[in-house]
Order: structure tokens, then sequence, then C-alpha cells
């Protein structure tokens, strides 16, 4: 494929979201195939599992099939379920940013992918459409839409927002990531109490006789459970704001029975989820400050292993904070788990004494425990140092295009094959060739015949093609009879007294020669 066909190809290159989890490489192609441009076609791939993302990518050489394939199969069915196709932008700041993205509630239950693209594309070029579905394929009632511009999503906001559409009224608004929304502040109209610690003989009555004091009540309930006993708590809700504050104020922490009271602002769902959430992520890098370093992780952990006999096991190391073994929601060990130690000299220690150690007949891995993110690094270099040497991790090549545009899994990044690496990902010695000064050579064809393809050439001639090799450790361009150029890595090479034989050692920086 020529270079300017390349080029157009990477302007033709579309995202394909929504697959089923089952659907493969074969069974993209056969629902593209119909459009004759198309060379190229990728199922993305979780890097460790090897299961499907549920994303892809096709290529083509035409930029107008390809707008024609976006026309034709968004929002059209795929192995059951309704796939998306727009553009892929390979700008990452772009996607991260939000720009143009649009988050729209309150739709009818009718309303799908397509229904949502036609109520917006008047405003503007739209990208993408998702109305968000539940696990029996129903939808949500909330979904998303991509502009190519913030003008075009800013008119959608303004003119849709608040609209009636199919009966509801909608809201349609900026989308905003989870890791930016606020919590929300306590609204100074709020009316609505939240009541527990409440004695299981307290009724509603003996709690509005109570309450009733600091205004006029509009609603009061006790939660109970089926057979109509009390669950602890309620809520009352007044007329006015200030009632309410006077109550919360006055009766928090007051007896009431022969308990304490909790009265404060009853909060919605989201909002006692966000703040749960904030107080879980808090707690977490409180930890992780406090016990850095010191948290081990175990695996191949038979089955029969209780936390405690874990714990009994790594305790001769120092003291245990914790000891847990992971399961699963049948409570079966994982056959992993984890055991923090007070201090990072106790975590050492455990590491260095229980490695490779048999345990109830199996031989344990214990290292450094790491974070999720880290590992994910750590077996997204495994995985591309893998695929060094190769054309990529392309496993569809369509129509005998001898070079398609890869699509890297994402975060992965594929360094060049060079000094450092072999084409099997393993990495040179850590430790230099210790050289003899009396043995270093310089070698090539006619001082010592040695043809570095393992063959002996006593004639010192050089045919077409063929280069010498210095010990340089450079590069040295290298004319051949045809008179064209190549450049070649310069391997180091030693030599070293070995009894009996002639044996060569090379790797990709350097290379030993031992000779009689």
């Amino acid at each position: 494929m020529a270079d300017s066909e390349i080029e157009t190809a990477k302007l033709a290159s579309l995202y394909v979201g929504d697959l089923h989890s089952d659907v493969t490489d074969d069974l993209l192609y056969k629902a593209f195939s119909e459009f004759k441009s198309l060379i190229f076609v990728r199922v993305c791939k979780d890097s460790a599992t090897g299961k499907s993302l549920c994303y892809g990518y096709v290529n083509f050489t035409s930029h107008q099939e390809a707008i024609r394939a976006i026309e034709l199969k968004n929002h059209s069915l795929l192995n059951g379920k309704v796939i998306r196709v727009m553009w892929s932008s390979r700008d990452a700041d772009a996607r991260k940013s939000g720009r143009g993205n649009v988050f729209v509630k309150n739709l009818a239950e009718s309303i799908d992918n397509v229904g949502l693209h036609d109520l917006f594309h008047k405003y503007g070029n739209i990208l993408s459409s998702k109305i968000e579905m539940s696990e029996d394929g129903k939808s949500k009632g909330f979904g998303y839409i991509q502009f190519d511009s913030e003008e075009s999503a800013n008119d959608a906001i303004q003119k849709l927002n608040g609209s009636t559409v199919r009966d509801k009224k909608i809201y349609v608004g900026k989308f905003i990531r989870k890791s930016e929304r606020s919590y929300p502040v306590p609204d100074a109209k709020d009316t609505n109490l939240y009541v527990k610690n409440l004695d299981p003989d307290i009724t509603e009555a003996h709690l509005k006789e109570k309450f009733s004091s600091f205004g006029k009540i509009s609603s009061l309930a006790i939660a109970k459970y089926g057979n109509g006993m009390s669950k602890g708590f309620a809520f009352v809700n007044y007329d006015h704001p200030d009632d309410a504050r006077r109550a919360m104020e006055a009766m928090n922490g007051s007896q009431f029975g022969s308990k304490n009271l909790y009265v404060a602002r009853a909060q919605k769902k989201v909002e006692r989820e966000q703040i749960l959430h904030h107080l879980f992520v808090e707690k977490c890098k409180e930890q992780n400050l406090k016990y850095k370093g010191s948290n081990i992780y175990v695996k191949n952990i038979d089955d029969s292993v209780s936390d405690e006999e874990l714990r009994v096991q790594f305790s001769a190391c120092g003291t245990i904070l914790s000891a847990k073994i992971m399961r699963d929601d049948k409570g079966i060990s994982k056959g992993f788990g984890f055991v923090c130690f007070s201090t990072l000299d106790e975590a050492v220690k455990s590491v260095n004494s229980f490695n490779g150690c048999m345990f109830h007949g199996k031989p344990l891995y214990v290292a450094f425990a790491q974070k999720k993110e880290v590992r994910k690094r750590l077996l997204q270099l495994k995985h591309a140092q893998k695929l060094e040497g190769l054309t990529g991790p392309s496993s569809a090549v369509i129509r005998g295009a001898p070079h398609p545009l890869i699509y890297a899994a994402t975060g992965v990044v594929y360094h060049p094959l060079g000094l450092g690496l072999s084409a099997n990902g393993s990495a040179a010695p850590s430790k230099a060739f210790q050289q003899s000064p009396a043995s270093t050579i310089s070698i090539n064809g006619k001082q010592h015949g040695i043809d570095m393809r393992g063959m002996n050439d006593n004639t010192n001639s050089k045919e077409s093609g063929q280069v010498n090799y210095v010990a340089s450790g450079c590069q040295q361009e290298i004319e051949d009879k045809a008179g064209t150029s190549s450049v070649m890595q310069v391997l180091d090479l030693q030599k070293t007294k070995v009894s009996g034989q002639d044996v060569l050692h090379s790797n990709s920086i350097a290379a030993k020669v031992a000779v009689i």
C-alpha cells in the first residue's frame, strides 16, 4: 500500500462501540464487508485476560465509504445488540475533556438511541448518541449526546432543557464527570428530617407529639418491616425550613425513650452514596500512606486455608494488622490473599522467608502488593514486549493489505525493538560482560575468517549485501556492490578461553567469541 493510501486510511478510521462480548474480528468484518475499501478490522481485547472490551475499529481507504458506513451501520443490530459507529478520535485530550458532551435525563422509556439522535441532530453534527440500558435491555431514562463542537452542545442545552418530550419534561445539561461533581450543598429550604435510634415501641403518634412543638408537620412516617415492626428510624417533614432547622438543633442527641436520638437533614440516595464514597476514598488514602509498602500479596494458597491459618503462618515475621483470603460470592477461596504488617521491615522479612515456601502442599508466591494501576501497567508492558519484533497485535488483515493500520490496545505503547530488548521481550543482562584486556579483539572477515552467519570465509571476498563486523559499539555505513548503503548495529565481541570448542555468544548489545 502506498504512503498516500495509508494517510487516507488514517482519515477513514471508525470506532465501533457497544459490541456484544461474543463478537469476533470475523463477525465484525462480515458486518462491514459490503464496503469495498475496507482494509482492516479489529475487536479490542483486555491485554491480561484476552476478553473482549466490547469495542473495536474498522479502517477504510475511502473516506466517502467510511461516511456511508456510519450512515448505514450506526444503531444497527449485530449479534442482538445495537452498535454505535462513529469517527475514531486519536486525540486523548479531546476525549477526556468532555467537550461537546451533553447529559439528558427523565426520558420516556420508549426513546432509544435512534430517537435520541433524531431529537438532537438539528442542533449540530452528532458524533455519538447513547441511551443507558439495564441488563434486561430496558432504558434507564437517561443518555448522552456527543456533538463535534461546544457551540452545538450549548445550543441544544438552551433549546431543549425543560422541554416536554413524549409527555415527560426532560433535563438537558452539560455532562460532568464523576470526579468533577461536587457534593450537594444543604439547601436552606430543606424541610425533611431523618430521625434514627428510635425505641421499637415508639409510635408515629409519640413522634408527632414530640416534634410538633417546633412547627407544623406536613408528613411523618416510621420505616417498618413487612411484619409491622419498626426499623428504628423515621422521617419528619415540616411546612417551613426554619421549623425543621430548629427541630434538628434541639432534638439531635436528646433522649427519647431509652435512646439518644440522631436527627439530621434527610439526604437523597445519590448524595449519601457520594459522601460514603468520598469517606471510603479518604480512608483508603490514609491507610495507604500509613502502611505504605507493608502490604503483602500471597497467591497459590490451598483452597482449605482459612484467614486465621494464613495469619498464623506469617505471624513469625512480625505484627500482623490484617490477613485476608479473597473469596467469591459463594465463599470459595480464589487462591490468593493479602497480609498487612505493621512495618516495612516485617513485610520484607516475610517476602524473603515465605516466597517459594511449601504451605499445605503448595509452594507460595509472596510479593509486595501493588495497586491495580501499577499491575495493569506491568501487564501491558509485558504484553507489549511479547509483541516486539512483530508487525503488531493485529488479528485480522483484510483484503491482502500488506501494512494495515494497527490500533494498539488502550494504554499500550509498542516500543521499537532496539538495544536492551530481544525479540522475545527478554531484557539484556543486568551486568556488563567483564572484558579481559588481553583477549579483546576486533572482528572482521579479513582478520579472522569469521562469518557471523556461522560459516568460515577464508577467501575474504565480500558478496553483494554482505557486511563486515567491526568492534566499535556504534553504527557503520557500509557500501555493497550494488552501491546501496545499509546501516548495521555493530556488536562488541570478546575472545574468551574455553577448552575444546569455539562458542559464539551474542545478544542485542554484545557478543563474545571463545577461541582455543
